[in-house]
């Protein structure tokens, strides 16, 4: 692939859906040179994107988003038919969330593809962005009915919270396609990054994705359950990575022990996997032990604050430091600390929570009977004990000293291990960590 974007390399792409995958996509291909109109139906969103006001948060995302904007470069839209209007490229950036069997739910995929397929170009490339179970390139070319499209496979490999900086720096581009031209072109969008071009069929790249989430996610349950046997033996965790990941067959990525894992994709990725498997009869119980590990990691985390506060939640005051399902995002989707903050209200705690994302006052569904705060210092007023699970950075320098004077009691479950624990002892709390002694 080439190294840069020039006018006429420049090429006309539609990204429909403005969410975590849409807008990094969007706003990406658009700092890389090309002509996007990026789509979003929801009202709400599509006004905040159309103002260059990032929805989301996400490290320089909202730079980028402006400026495209402020360039020409991208352009926003309400219709996902006026997007696609003259485009060469077509991205399909819905949500696939999991549904009740295990599988992705593909309904927003079937009706984008319904709502486009008379308004596409002739010769267009669909590209299938979201993550979506083998079969789905066929099943849009299906719907679409148009033998002069190509549909192809593109996964998406972001983090949340480095988005943008995975977009610019990917470590490799796969694409699936049937046309091995189809795929090239695909790749050829993201020339400028110089990441390996890894071409294949739609049905490998399809389910490449799902194997990448699925390895990631047993790897952070591996070594949650490898905390849980130090806490049982006397070893201490920390030393016990750094024992793994000079290893460099396994690496330090994903080694951090913590509540358990969550956020949009490894939940429903490896449960959808797993339903992929049992409907092409193979049963993946290494992956099903994964997930079964993980929900034993958040009832272990749940434990341990139910000990620091003397044996029993039952109307116990908790305070809760974090919410998102990692930092530096606001995603509370299937988010292991927002997991726990609802089981410790189940327990009958009053929870008391702080999170820099969530407003004070916030009442949504995922957060029923937790009391959100304004600051990490109103989470511990009066509470037996507070419990760190998200990672932000903020509450590793908190004035601890004034913490312990505003608490009932100075006991701290560190979920993700970022305390200093002999600090902390010596100001006279109670700590807990994973894995830690």
């Amino acid at each position: 692939m080439s190294a840069t974007t020039t006018a006429a390399d420049a090429k006309r792409v539609a990204v429909i859906g403005g969410g975590y995958v849409g807008l990094p996509t969007a706003a990406v291909l658009a700092h890389f040179g090309h002509r996007v109109v990026l789509a979003e139906s929801e009202p709400n969103r599509y006004e905040r994107l159309a103002a260059g006001d990032s929805p989301i948060v996400e490290h320089g995302l909202e730079e980028l988003l402006r400026e495209g904007l402020a360039s020409g470069a991208l352009r926003v839209t309400s219709s996902a038919v006026d997007a696609v209007a003259d485009a060469q490229f077509v991205f399909l950036c819905v949500p696939t969330p999991q549904d009740d069997d295990g599988s992705a739910d593909l309904s927003h995929v079937r009706a984008v593809a319904r709502e486009i397929r008379t308004a596409l170009c002739r010769g267009a490339i669909v590209v299938n962005k979201s993550t979506v179970p083998v079969g789905t390139s066929s099943l849009v070319e299906g719907i679409t009915g148009r033998p002069d499209i190509t549909v192809v496979s593109n996964p998406e490999f972001l983090r949340e919270g480095s988005a943008v900086s995975d977009s610019l720096n990917p470590e490799r581009i796969v694409v699936g396609a049937d046309d091995p031209a189809a795929a090239q072109r695909v790749g050829e969008l993201f020339a400028r990054t110089g990441a390996p071009l890894i071409v294949t069929d739609t049905t490998t790249a399809e389910t490449i994705k799902y194997a990448s989430n699925a390895f990631l996610a047993t790897k952070l349950s591996f070594i949650n359950a490898i905390a849980a046997l130090c806490e049982a033996v006397g070893a201490d965790v920390r030393d016990l990575v750094l024992g793994l990941g000079y290893d460099k067959r396994i690496g330090f990525e994903y080694l951090r022990p913590g509540p358990g894992w969550g956020g949009s994709c490894l939940p429903k990725d490896t449960s959808a996997l797993v339903h992929i498997a049992e409907t092409a009869g193979y049963d993946f119980s290494l992956l099903r032990g994964a997930i079964a590990q993980n929900d034993e990691q958040l009832e272990r985390v749940v434990a341990k604050i139910t000990e620091a506060a003397g044996g029993s939640l039952d109307g116990v005051p908790v305070g809760v430091w974090g919410l998102t399902f990692k930092a530096n995002t606001d995603d509370r989707r299937s988010s292991p600390a927002a997991d726990i903050a609802r089981r410790l209200v189940g327990a009958g705690a009053e929870v008391r929570a702080y999170d820099p994302t969530v407003e004070a006052g916030e009442s949504t569904p995922d957060l029923k009977g937790v009391t959100t705060v304004a600051d990490p210092y109103e989470a511990a007023r009066g509470v037996r004990v507070v419990a760190l699970l998200t990672e932000w950075d903020e509450f590793r320098w908190l004035e601890f000293a004034k913490v312990a004077s505003l608490m009932d009691a100075p006991a701290v479950v560190d979920a993700r291990n970022l305390l200093d624990p002999a600090a902390l002892r010596r100001l006279g709390f109670a700590y807990s960590g994973i894995g830690r002694p």
